[in-house]
This record gives C-alpha cells, sequence and structure tokens, in this order.
C-alpha cells in the first residue's frame, strides 16, 4: 500500500480519466461503430483533450480495456477473497455467480455495454483483439490466486490449466450471451452460462493439487 497521498490521488484521478474515456468509446461504438468513431469523438465526449487521450491509449480500440477488464478485476477480487481449501470449482462458481449478478440498474447497464462492445468488435479486429488480451490478461493474473486457493501441493501445469479453463468459460458465456437477445439475468443470462461453462470446463478436470492428474 502507497504511504503517499499524493501519489494515491494522482492515480485514482487517472483510473476516473481513463474509465471517463471507456465510457464515451463505448457509448459511440455502440451508436455508430469502431469504424465510424474516431480517437477526436471519443475525447470530446469524454471532455478531455487529444493528447491526453493519446497519454493513457494507444488506439480508439484501446480505450475501452478498462470497461472490458473490470468484470474480470470483480470476479478475480471476490475468488481472492475465498478461504483457502475451499474446493475450486465451487469457489469459481460462487465467485463468477456474483460478479455477473445485477443488484442495481448499473450492474444491468455495465453488462449491456460489454454486450454492445462485443457485438461491434464483430466487424472490428482491433477491437476484438483489445478484448483477447484483457482476456489472457486476466488468466495470467488468476494463476497465483487459484494457487493460492489449491495450497502448496498446486501442480502448477494444473493450476495453468484451470486457470485458461475459467478465463475461457467466462468470455465464451459473455460471447454467447452477446450473440442473442437474453436477459441480464435468468435464463440465458451472462450469470447462468459462465456457470454451465465453468461446469463443464472446470469440473471434469482434475484437482490442481493432485501430481499427475
Amino acid at each position: 500500500m502507497s504511504t503517499n497521498p499524493s501519489t494515491s490521488l494522482t492515480e485514482r484521478r487517472k483510473a476516473a480519466t481513463q474509465l471517463d474515456i471507456a465510457h464515451a468509446a463505448a457509448e459511440l461504438f455502440a451508436t455508430q461503430g469502431p469504424h465510424a468513431t474516431t480517437a477526436e469523438e471519443i475525447a470530446r465526449r469524454a471532455g478531455v483533450a487529444l493528447r491526453t487521450f493519446y497519454r493513457y491509449f494507444r488506439s480508439k480500440q484501446d480505450a475501452v480495456s478498462p470497461l472490458l477488464a473490470a468484470g474480470a478485476d470483480s470476479w478475480r477480487a471476490l475468488l481472492e477473497a475465498t478461504e483457502p481449501g475451499t474446493p475450486l470449482p465451487r469457489a469459481m462458481q460462487d465467485a463468477v455467480e456474483q460478479a455477473l449478478s445485477v443488484p442495481d440498474e448499473d450492474a444491468v447497464q455495465a453488462l449491456l455495454r460489454t454486450r454492445g462492445l462485443l457485438r461491434a468488435a464483430a466487424d472490428d479486429a482491433a477491437l476484438r483483439a483489445v478484448w483477447y488480451r484483457v482476456n489472457q490478461e486476466s488468466e495470467e493474473r488468476l494463476v497465483p490466486v487459484i494457487a493460492r486457493l489449491v495450497g502448496p501441493g498446486a501442480q502448477p501445469l494444473e493450476v495453468r490449466l484451470a486457470a485458461a479453463a475459467a478465463t475461457d468459460a467466462i468470455r465464451i458465456a459473455l460471447e454467447t450471451w452477446a450473440e442473442t437477445e437474453a436477459g441480464a439475468t435468468g435464463p440465458g443470462s451472462p450469470a447462468e452460462l459462465a456457470v454451465c461453462c465453468l461446469r463443464r470446463l472446470v469440473g471434469a478436470m482434475p484437482s490442481p493439487g493432485r501430481a499427475g492428474g
């Protein structure tokens, strides 16, 4: 934890600006598509100078990465809070159910923004690349979390496989949901699909704590 309050405040302001830009980009991509949207428009919508935009993001597509990463950060934090020794499939399922739940309208809108971005990514290779990069980064950050949950007997290969399976389960669930008109809750929702994918991909795997599978 930083002991320098001014540094902490600077980082919070930076994160807030990045999120403002990300929201602006997501809104424009959803309404007019990435191809018809310029970095200048995104900066103007976010209320920042173009040089500020490029200080934080390399491209207009890259601007949405904070939004795409938010869900992964949320469920990984929930997993981190799980008691060590909890069976991994159960820990993952509980975490993803909580992360993809929609307790209020803000949560619903966050999921709908993700749906809009994934639909826009279908016709934009650069936006798809951002989505895949975010998922890859999430998978890498998940590895030590799973290793801690499993404990000293964790087998590195099985831990990595579990992290990859969990990440792909959520990615596939969101991509599948984005192709439909299913709601944010109930049948066909991200939470329901993600749990289904997790059970199939993670539940059938050997325990990461067992040597040799």
